[in-house]
């Protein structure tokens, strides 16, 4: 029997709203946007200095008691911080290291070495950034080394898949102990392009950690779908280490031409692609029950990324949308009304003891 709890929201990451334009273009700003729209939180994408200062937040307590105030006098609260950009550059194939450069600082461009060593001391600065705004988890990406060999053609070389987990435990381990120094959770967010991109490679990825107490995740059905995993059961199975939850649909309709992988073509001609709340396929209720009857009681953030739909109106309809699905949990028994009470002597005259 789980204690069930409220999920709190509607809450909004930020990331793909931040913009040049006003309200979009300062925290301040736009967090009074969410607020008039009806969000309660926002989740914070660390790597835009628009939205925050990491390294004073962290280094200077009373600095980020001022920046808590300031969000939370715009109508909403910090749900989490976000290192999604950082926490890729954390481990990278060589593959991907032009591409993978555009995240980092351009002074760090065409070095992987001092990139990774800038990416760890992000993750490190976000977990006492964390603690100092009195957050619980923080949210990033795992990197991948190993993800262009998902399709094992060429035949993998036995080993390749075990060396490359003990070396993205390797990796994280010391960042993951700094998240525990300051009490805070390091939520994976479970995405295709990832090493950690399903249950089975988060599981390995716990197994090389040494079931490192600090390792969650973050729930996105969107990016199951995609891969066609029961998104339900997911929850049955993970319940214990989901510690964040974004709400994003998404759809899967594949044909005679085009399946999981959509054959390189772009977002909106994929067989999968993501879309705004309630122009998916995504079954929420059941995921909003699943939850609440778990006893997860994060908050549900909106997260946007439709490749039809305005982030605007995605985002005025996802608030409604969030509020709607939120189950406030009973306090009372649906049949109580029928109890006809009983103490211990009478339960064995029942059972004829």
């Amino acid at each position: 029997m789980y204690n069930m709890k409220t999920i709190k929201g509607p809450a909004i990451f930020l990331a793909q709203f931040m913009d040049d334009k006003v309200p979009f273009n300062d925290i301040e700003s736009i967090c009074m946007w969410a607020s008039s729209l009806g969000y309660k939180g926002v989740q914070i994408p660390t790597w835009d200095k628009r939205c925050i200062n990491l390294k004073k937040v962290a280094e200077d307590s009373a600095y980020a008691n001022e920046y808590k105030l300031m969000v939370e006098g715009c109508g909403v609260k910090i749900t989490e911080l976000s290192t999604h950009l950082q926490g890729q550059l954390v481990a990278v194939n060589p593959s991907y290291d032009t591409m993978f450069d555009g995240f980092a600082p351009k002074e760090l461009r065409n070095n992987p070495k001092s990139r990774t060593d800038w990416a760890v001391d992000q993750l490190m600065l976000a977990a006492k950034a964390s603690k100092n705004l009195g957050l619980s988890a923080h949210v990033t990406f795992s990197g991948a080394l190993i993800w262009p060999y998902v399709y094992p053609w060429p035949q993998r070389p036995a080993g390749l898949v075990s060396t490359g987990f003990n070396e993205l435990a390797k990796r994280w381990i010391p960042i993951l102990d700094e998240f525990d120094r300051n009490g805070v959770d390091l939520c994976y967010e479970i995405h295709p392009g990832e090493d950690l991109h399903d249950g089975i490679t988060f599981e390995r990825f716990l197994s090389a950690t040494k079931n490192h107490s600090r390792v969650k995740m973050l729930y996105d059905p969107s990016h199951y779908i995609l891969q066609q995993m029961d998104y339900i059961k997911n929850i049955d199975i993970y319940h214990d280490y989901i510690k964040m939850f974004h709400v994003k649909d998404a759809e899967f309709n594949p044909d005679g031409r085009a399946g999981v992988y959509g054959g390189y073509a772009d977002w909106v001609d994929r067989p999968g692609r993501f879309r705004s709340l309630g122009d998916g396929q995504i079954d929420f209720k059941s995921i909003f029950s699943k939850l609440t009857q778990y006893g997860f009681d994060g908050w549900a953030v909106l997260e946007w990324e439709c490749c039809i739909k305005s982030n605007e109106q995605g985002a005025v309809e996802g608030a409604k949308f969030i509020k709607d699905h939120i189950i406030q949990v009973t306090e009372k028994s649906f049949d109580d009304f029928a109890d006809s009470g009983s103490d211990e002597k009478g339960i064995k005259k029942i059972l004829g003891l």
